[in-house]
């Protein structure tokens, strides 16, 4: 049986992840419309600065005063930023992602002109809170979510 294309994105998203140097998650992303792949992404920090896991490796990079990783990027706003800066438009794409978008990777995708995000895992679960924020705002605002499910 032939894969689906939501599949096939869901698949390369995992196998982005992996490149991740981040030493507390590693999550993909990968940027669609109509088959096609606009961007790809991973979280981590931006090109031309440290690797947490070389420079860190047991405690990972510096917090900033939030208590957030201080280099990284999140995996959905690098294959935004990359996107935007390669002149790709985003209007009515698609973002498949390893993990469920943060509340400002939501804001983010929204303002973007996202229209549905597929997400393997919850970010709420990660972080240990009681709602997924991300998914819970871009629900309200009309970008269709779905929780990935693998079927074979």
């Amino acid at each position: 049986m032939k894969p689906s294309f939501d599949h096939i994105f869901m698949n390369l998203a995992t196998d982005l992840a992996k490149r991740s140097h981040c030493v507390k998650a590693h999550v993909g992303a990968v940027l669609t419309r109509d088959t096609r792949i606009i961007s790809i992404g991973y979280n981590g920090p931006p090109a031309g600065t440290h690797n947490c896991d070389e420079e860190w490796p047991e405690t990972g990079c510096a917090r900033d005063s939030k208590g957030s990783c201080s280099l990284a990027l999140h995996a959905e706003e690098n294959a935004i930023l990359y996107a935007v800066k390669n002149g790709a438009r985003l209007e009515g794409a698609t973002l498949y992602t390893t993990l469920s978008p943060c509340i400002a990777c939501a804001r983010l995708i929204f303002s973007a002109g996202i229209k549905q995000v597929y997400f393997d895992k919850s970010y709420a679960e990660f972080k240990g809170l009681a709602s997924d924020e991300g998914v819970d705002f871009l629900n309200r605002f009309g970008v269709n979510t779905v929780k990935f499910v693998n079927l074979g």
